[in-house]
């Protein structure tokens, strides 16, 4: 991909939102530890640098710095945040620790026109901006000048239009600075002068193509999850190699209503892929029986179902490769300040390794990819929309939405009022509004009266979240008349319920998946 930003990371919670961004703009982007930044730009030739955010503070000796190649490349540069301080900093201005914090929504103000604001915000204009800083820029390096101020920030955007580079106090990827994706595109487009022409056709040509020369001839095996991802993945790698690629599917019990059937059927029919089905249910049943914990619960799920696979990938006769759904978050989270990744079976929440006796090398065409990536991915290559549109699913599934231990009653009364929340959520149009809903058994009982009998049964809890980007994410406004319906019908039809509460709790940022 020769058009493409390279985003050079000091660790903000928000740094994958700058891809987001880019890539929204038609651009490829590809973020890399600050550390690793020059093989990085070995490797892609990129046509424009950012500069992330992050905790540190740059009057502290030894604190993260961009290589001085950024600064002679000739390449346009936006520093966003810490990126814009170490900007000041390396090219002679100065920055001052703690001399006036801003955290959350602050106003700036356009003082001077420039490139970044172009179209956007005129001279004069105010606009609201995400603020999280505590240092701030007091010295402007030669060639800068001031952009747009805020009141706890006089260097709130600064440019040196000559030079190409560009540096914000303000945080312009987070869904909060109302026009960042605007200035990010224009960064891109008007600035650095790329072309908008990164699109899902034509990653998927070329994913089939780096497939093909990747594998060759060799087998691979692929473990579905019964989730968006490693469907996705296993779908374009069958474009790609065809019956080389055999999935397995291990039913550990733990899905949502019917979709072991979903699963089973959309492959073994629809796509004609070679597939294994492994009934585990009593197997993981077992195995979980008395466990209440719910790290204990991951660790036993996952290294059960590296075990169940290793045992059904040794039936087949060997393979070369083993595939895997693993997505863009995953490797930024792996390789940040770490220096390199961890093998794990990404879709089950990396809870247990790869064992290195299986010998296998990895297949992972989805990890230059977002979440809702994958999905138009999906959508691409032909999958269905209600799969493709899932709502995220952990893969030790059902098992850590219900505090405490697992029997089979209690995954029955969960399944049954997961079916009837997300098919009241489905009658009401509200589906696709919402990122993730789920029902959520808790190990409480209530006394309660149904009909002229008290009942003592379970307290079953519904959330659901909005969010843009899985990030950040805040509970879905129900009505009372929808909650009040659904309701209803769960401790109607559901034996064992006798109670629904709905959750309200919203969700911080820094993490992938809501549970």
């Amino acid at each position: 991909m020769t058009n493409n930003v390279l985003i050079i990371d000091f660790g903000s919670q928000v740094t994958q939102l700058i891809a987001r961004r880019v890539r929204e703009a038609g651009v490829y982007s590809e973020i890399v530890p600050f550390n690793q930044a020059e093989a990085a730009r070995d490797r892609l030739d990129p046509k424009a640098v950012i500069l992330s955010g992050g905790p540190a503070s740059v009057t502290e000796m030894g604190t993260p710095r961009a290589p001085e190649w950024v600064w002679s490349s000739g390449l346009p540069v936006l520093g966003i945040c810490y990126g814009q301080q170490t900007m000041v900093a390396q090219l002679g201005g100065g920055v001052e620790a703690g001399h006036s914090r801003e955290f959350g929504r602050a106003e700036i103000e356009v003082k001077a026109p420039c490139r970044l604001f172009e179209g956007v915000l005129d001279v004069g204009a105010r606009d609201q901006v995400w603020m999280s800083h505590g240092d701030r820029v007091t010295r402007l390096p030669d060639g800068f000048s001031v952009v747009a101020v805020s009141e706890g920030a006089p260097f709130a955007a600064i440019a040196n239009e000559e030079r190409r580079f560009y540096g914000v106090q303000f945080h312009p990827e987070v869904v909060h600075t109302p026009r960042g994706a605007q200035l990010i595109s224009n960064f891109v487009h008007r600035i650095a002068g790329l072309p908008g022409d990164w699109t899902m056709a034509h990653f998927r040509s070329s994913a089939i193509e780096a497939i093909g020369s990747q594998v060759g001839d060799a087998k691979v095996i692929s473990g579905l999850s019964g989730g968006v991802d490693s469907a996705v993945a296993s779908v374009l790698i069958h474009e790609a190699i065809g019956d080389q690629l055999t999935c397995i599917f291990v039913d550990h019990g733990l899905l949502r209503a019917d979709e072991a059937q979903e699963v089973v059927e959309m492959f073994k029919g629809a796509y004609n892929i070679p597939l294994v089905h492994v009934d585990a249910r009593q197997r993981f049943l077992s195995a979980l029986e008395g466990v209440e914990d719910p790290e204990r619960k991951r660790k036993i799920i996952g290294g059960l179902f590296i075990d169940v696979f290793e045992e059904e990938a040794g039936k087949l006769g060997g393979a070369d490769y083993l595939a895997q759904g693993t997505l863009y978050p995953d490797v930024i989270e792996s390789v940040s300040f770490t220096g390199g990744p961890s093998v794990t079976i990404k879709s089950h929440h990396n809870v247990g390794g790869l064992p290195e006796r299986m010998n296998l090398k990895l297949v992972e065409p989805l990890r230059e990819l977002f979440k809702d990536e994958v999905r138009e991915l999906g959508r691409e290559l032909g999958l269905p929309e209600r799969f493709v549109g899932r709502h995220p699913f952990p893969g030790p599934g059902l098992a850590i939405r219900m505090p405490g231990g697992v029997t089979p009653e209690k995954l029955e009364i969960l399944r049954k009022a997961d079916r009837i929340y997300l098919e009241e959520i489905r009658n009401a149009g509200l589906y696709d509004k919402i990122w993730q809903a789920f029902a959520v058994l808790l190990p409480v009982r209530t006394v309660g009266v149904m009909g002229d009998q008290r009942t003592y049964d379970y307290v079953c809890a519904l959330r659901a979240v909005t969010s843009m980007d899985g990030m950040t994410a805040d509970y879905f406004d129900f009505s009372h008349e929808f909650l009040g319906r659904a309701s209803t019908r769960i401790i109607n039809e559901v034996n064992g319920i006798n109670r629904v509460v709905y959750d309200i709790t919203s969700k911080p940022p820094g993490t992938i998946e809501w549970e």
